[in-house]
């Protein structure tokens, strides 16, 4: 294997391999409407998705994991997309296809994400990516999440391909800080759910790509 090439792919999940701000925006719009509050615009929902349930609890009702009250909110935000992960859900633009050359050369993929397990993998399933990705490491899979870089450790040993020889992609600064800790390749999706206040360009990536084909630009290799 040439320095310049990988042999494997990573992704985030929410904001990079897939589409999932339909659904969590939602179900943040109706825990508001059952708590009496007004519907926020889809527009305003999006660049906090890839932040997890507590960016987005925090930003619609201005509450914080110590807050009185949150809690219990948090958890029933939770119930509500669980019940409907899936409904609006869906790979992005050209995601298919790179998935589908990856598989032809016979390069594993896989997925990284701070979303816990029990969201994720339902959420693959549906998706029906569950038995072609080579691993799938959610928030609570290792002892830390992302930005840390175990859960990239992690995935490469499960796909057998050392860190160094993968790829990660990912829509966040906490995604490109652990992919350069860890696999030392990152990429940042343009298309994901970067918000007005973010700077991609100083993250450090490797590149920044506003299409899943752009990825097969970057120096991949099979083997």
């Amino acid at each position: 294997m040439s320095e310049s090439r990988c042999r494997a792919v990573l992704f985030d999940l929410d904001g990079t391999l897939a589409d999932t701000a339909p659904d969590l925006a939602g179900a943040l719009n109706a825990l508001l409407a059952e708590l009496g509050e007004s519907r926020l615009p889809f527009a305003d929902i999006r660049p906090h998705v890839s932040h997890g349930a507590r960016a987005m609890i925090g930003f619609a009702l201005n509450l914080q994991p110590d807050d009185e009250g949150y809690a219990p909110l948090h958890r029933r935000f939770l119930e509500i997309y669980s019940a409907g992960l899936a409904e609006q859900t869906v790979l992005f633009d050209g995601m298919e296809e790179l998935l589908l050359a990856a598989e032809a050369h016979g390069m594993p993929w896989g997925v990284v994400t701070n979303k816990p397990a029990r969201l994720t993998d339902p959420l693959m399933a549906a998706l029906e990516l569950t038995g072609r990705a080579g691993c799938i490491v959610s928030g609570d899979t290792t002892a830390h999440a992302k930005p840390h870089p175990e859960p990239l450790l992690h995935a490469s040993r499960l796909i057998g391909v050392p860190p160094e020889a993968c790829l990660f992609v990912g829509d966040a600064e906490r995604d490109i800080e652990a992919g350069r800790r860890a696999c030392r390749r990152t990429l940042v999706a343009r298309f994901g759910y970067l918000g007005a206040d973010d700077r991609p360009d100083a993250w450090g990536a490797a590149g920044i790509v506003d299409s899943p084909a752009e990825i097969l630009g970057w120096p991949v290799a099979a083997g």
